[in-house]
């Protein structure tokens, strides 16, 4: 060996050891902190999470939401997996230049595969850098930037990354071309396309080397590629909390303890309060220990999938560009908030991970005086709360978030600008729960604490007292339903059980109490009644199903009115039924069988569908045809031109965004227009999470956002499938109006109304029209309802 290849073998040699060590460490370090959280079952049904993970894997699903990056990222990183028998190489070359690997070494598909992914993995890497580069904050809009995915992210972090994939592909070009000038050299016979099908023409740089000029190349080739590699890895585990690189290993378990096993995105029903990793008994929760936590008050108090998807987070943004609090210039980032809890919970774990002698040592004379423990974890381990007043500058976004303390690590303005929308999760390529976490925050504030927006008083007194967010009396459950011409029937009352029916149709608060909704729970029973399709409803008996409770955080009133009405829809043999509000659709669907509870559940445009497809209803009025008001509400409520508003416990939670769209597109003479945010990207109307009971306080609004949306479209109806969403988009419509942006011509209407209106032709509301169709239209297979 040559001194040069002495040098490059001890100084290789040694940095890995080095590296390897470290590495070590740090996967300890991560064991033992996901261990610190709470316990939580996320092992069933292996098989599925198997071929979840391949699939997301291999076939980037959760990727392709940005498909230019999604094809970039996936050749980065198969590379990075393919080309890691070049690393093994790389040693062997240290000791002999020409040595490559047994078997495989001149096996020429794996030459071919080592060839193409080089090319591949550098070129997608230039890729990414140029995205990154070109959505940098600043050339992007709002204050500093803030409208690009990449704000806030750590850009050191990012560049670093970057940088090592960039000179770890160029270092395997340059050792494949090289290693085929020294095949031409040694007469090998190796030089040829068959073993360097796209390498091979760079070799013809350097075949006025010498021999020995070439194999010192290859040596300090592979010692940089070597040295990179590794120097990556002492990075790395350095910095636990460096996201950008650690999520090419942790996103596959990330992916694979996902909730579901079959791949469902980790959105519709919330999980319930655990204490001790069993699910909590409400009717037992005052034999708990008084130090139990009710949602999460710790950053310890995570479970351990929570702890795991903080450190997943590779810092992408997406879920940040998505964010309707965010897009609105509230404090809320998803990823900054998930960013914020990594980085607090790896200050805060040397300090949990220490014996207590250790901790008791340490306090004795104050945190701030403790030896052992760095000025991070002394700060985090200070911190008195995970959420509360920062004082934070609403200009500086980045000010409302702490991981180190002293004050609160977040803002309470972060944790109350949520939706819940799940933009956050729908669009999160490695599947971090956003909304679970918040929820848990928002649950420990609430029934641990006690504080939350006062707006949220009002709403807890009312669903207490009257089962209802608006307080009013249950008496008044049924008065949408006065001039009906057709009897609508109440379970107890005109029918014994739901037997008798084929549906239990569920009115909801909004349907029952809110005027604009009542328009949409008077055209569903119209429709339903000129379908032939019997139903009933509960009157009186329906209580809020507790939706909003439940995402403020009051999981004891969410509990009190599920197990009410589900004790009452077991009484009366519910078996299907039908809802018009996306809230009580997931909540009814998704989270009573928590409690016992298992229906059939279908929205109402589902239904529709299903009911046009099978030609019981049969839409033939054209928008410019007279339609009486008769027992339509108002206005009749078809238009030319129409859009539709995704309401996100419809679409996102629940995947229905087919039948919606299918009932606008078949109405005669009627356009329709998608607007840009639309489906898995639509844009919140700002009412989830319990915030339709909150007065928007930060920022602009999120109705008149998207209303602006919808109006530039061209649009004279903004069709909803949601009471929530008809109320906020109104309001965002009337505001419009007032400012000379809308006329009065455009109304938000729920697509049943646009359907009763197509389905009536100016009879007044009595029999329905003929069936006939102006122009013939294709007739769709019938499709399965979403």
């Amino acid at each position: 060996m040559s001194a040069l290849q002495i040098v490059a073998v001890v100084v290789c040699l040694g940095v890995t050891a080095v590296a390897v060590a470290l590495l070590v460490k740090t996967v300890n370090l991560f064991l033992a902190t996901f261990r610190l959280g709470q316990p939580e079952d996320r092992g069933d049904d292996k098989g599925a999470r198997t071929r979840t993970l391949l699939r997301e894997f291999l076939g980037h699903t959760r990727m392709s939401r940005l498909p230019v990056v999604a094809v970039a990222h996936w050749f980065t990183m198969v590379s990075f997996g393919v080309l890691f028998f070049t690393l093994l190489n790389a040693f062997g070359q240290l000791f002999q230049p020409a040595f490559v690997l047994p078997v495989i070494g001149h096996f020429f598909p794996y030459e071919w595969v080592t060839d193409f992914f080089a090319f591949a993995g550098f070129l997608s890497i230039l890729l990414l850098m140029a995205i990154r580069q070109k959505n940098h904050p600043r050339s992007a809009a709002g204050e500093d930037g803030r409208r690009s995915r990449f704000f806030g992210s750590t850009w050191w972090q990012a560049y670093y990354v970057e940088l090592t994939i960039l000179g770890v592909t160029l270092c395997i070009g340059l050792l494949r071309a090289l290693e085929w000038t020294l095949a031409r050299k040694t007469g090998t016979g190796m030089d040829n396309a068959l073993h360097f099908p796209l390498t091979g023409w760079i070799g013809n740089f350097f075949t006025g080397l010498s021999v020995g000029a070439i194999e010192n190349l290859i040596v300090v080739i592979a010692a940089i590629k070597i040295l990179i590699s590794f120097a990556w890895m002492i990075t790395i585990a350095l910095q636990p909390t460096m996201g950008v690189a650690w999520h090419r290993f942790l996103a596959f378990f990330n992916i694979f303890f996902k909730r579901h096993a079959d791949g469902r995105t980790s959105l519709g029903e919330l999980q319930p309060i655990r204490v001790g990793g069993e699910v909590l008994d409400f009717e037992n929760v005052d034999d708990l220990d008084e130090d139990a936590a009710l949602g999460v008050g710790k950053v310890e108090d995570f479970t351990w999938k929570g702890l795991l998807d903080f450190t997943t987070c590779t810092e992408c943004g997406r879920c940040q560009s998505q964010c309707p609090a965010w897009n609105t210039d509230k404090p809320l980032s998803p990823k900054l908030l998930v960013m914020t809890l990594r980085d607090h919970a790896y200050a805060k774990s040397p300090w949990l991970l220490a014996s207590e002698e250790v901790r008791a040592a340490a306090l004795k004379d104050g945190i701030e005086s403790a030896e052992g423990f760095s000025e991070a974890t002394k700060g985090a381990v200070a911190t008195e709360q995970l959420v509360g007043e920062t004082g934070y500058d609403i200009r500086h976004p980045l000010t409302a978030y702490n991981p180190h303390g002293p004050d609160a690590v977040i803002d309470e303005d972060v944790l109350w600008s949520c939706t819940t929308c799940g933009a956050c999760v729908e669009q999160c390529p490695v599947d971090i729960e956003h909304v679970d976490a918040i929820v848990d925050l928002r649950r420990y504030k609430n029934l641990i604490e006690s504080a939350f927006p006062a707006e949220l008083n009002g709403l807890f007194k009312n669903l207490e007292k009257n089962s209802n967010p608006w307080g009013l009396a249950p008496r008044l459950r049924m008065d949408w339903a006065k001039d009906l011409p057709f009897e609508v029937k109440q379970v107890g009352q005109d029918v014994e059980d739901l037997s008798e029916v084929d549906y239990l149709f569920w009115v909801g608060c909004a349907g029952a109490y809110e005027d604009r909704a009542k328009k949409t729970t008077r055209a569903v029973a119209e429709l339903l009644d000129t379908a032939g399709v019997s139903f009933a409803v509960l009157g009186d008996g329906e209580a809020c199903t507790g939706d909003s409770a439940r995402r403020a955080g009051n999981e004891f009133l969410f509990q009190m009115l599920a197990q009410q009405n589900v004790e009452t829809l077991n009484e009366v043999g519910a078996t299907k039924i039908v809802v018009t509000c996306a809230h009580c659709f997931n909540t009814i669907k998704n989270e009573y069988p928590q409690l016992g509870g298992q229906y059939e559940v279908l929205h109402h445009t589902q239904l529709l569908n299903r009911l046009v497809r099978e030609k019981r209803l049969t839409p033939v009025a054209r928008p410019g045809d007279a339609v009486a008001t008769g027992t339509l509400t108002g206005a009749a409520s078809t238009g030319a031109k129409v859009t539709y508003h995704d309401p996100c416990y419809l679409g996102r939670h629940n995947q229905v965004y087919a039948p919606p769209r299918e009932l606008l597109q078949i109405l005669p003479g009627v356009e329709y227009a998608e607007m840009e945010r639309s489906k898995e990207k639509s844009f919140c109307c700002g009412a989830g999470g319990a915030r339709m009971w909150m007065e928007e306080k930060l920022g602009t609004r999120i109705n008149t956002n998207r209303t602006e949306e919808a109006l530039a479209t061209g649009a004279e109806r903004i069709a909803v499938g949601c009471p929530f969403c008809k109320v906020m988009l109104s309001d965002g419509l009337n505001a419009a109006i007032q400012d000379g942006k809308a006329t009065d011509a455009v109304e938000v209407v729920d697509v049943a109304q646009m359907l009763l209106a197509a389905v009536r032709r100016g009879d007044g509301g009595g029999e329905p029209a003929e069936a006939e169709t102006p122009e013939p239209q294709p007739d769709p297979e019938p499709a399965p309802v979403a």
